[in-house]
C-alpha cells in the first residue's frame, strides 16, 4: 500500500514518504543523512569507469546531478535536490533510470536476441543484486 503522495518537481519528501517510496519502488536504495543512496559492487576499476560514465550521460542529460563516491570495485551514488534542499521526484525519477540503465541484464528479457555479458569472471561487469 503506497504511503505517499506523488509531488510536484521540486516539493520535497519528507522522511518516512522517501523510505516508503524506496521500499516499494527502489529496494536497493536507502535513505541516510537527506540523501537516497545505492551502492553498486563492480568487478574492478575499468567496471567502475563505466559505471560513473554512464551515470554522468544519464545525470546530464536529466540536467540533475548526483554525487559520485568511487572506488575501485564500487561507486556510491548519492541524490538530493540541492535548489530544494531535499528529496524531489527528480531524485527518484534520476534514480530510477540509473537503476533500470546500470542493472539492464538483456538476457533475461523474454524474447531478448541480446545475450548479455557471459557468466564468467573475465567479463564481469556490475555485480548484480
Amino acid at each position: 500500500m503506497t504511503q505517499w503522495r506523488k509531488k510536484t518537481a521540486d516539493e520535497v519528501y519528507g522522511a518516512a514518504e522517501i523510505e516508503a517510496r524506496l521500499k516499494e519502488e527502489l529496494p536497493a536504495w536507502y535513505l541516510e543523512d537527506g540523501w537516497i543512496r545505492r551502492k553498486y559492487k563492480t568487478s574492478g576499476w575499468k567496471s567502475t569507469l563505466m559505471a560513473v560514465n554512464t551515470i554522468g550521460h544519464l545525470a546530464e542529460a536529466a540536467w540533475h546531478h548526483p554525487d559520485l563516491t568511487v572506488s575501485y570495485a564500487f561507486v556510491t551514488v548519492k541524490l538530493m535536490n540541492h535548489a530544494a534542499k531535499g528529496v524531489t521526484e527528480k531524485d527518484f525519477a534520476l534514480a530510477r533510470k540509473i537503476e533500470d540503465v546500470l542493472m539492464w541484464q538483456p538476457a533475461r528479457e523474454p524474447g531478448s536476441v541480446l545475450e548479455g555479458t557471459p557468466d564468467d569472471p573475465r567479463f564481469k561487469y556490475l555485480k548484480y543484486d
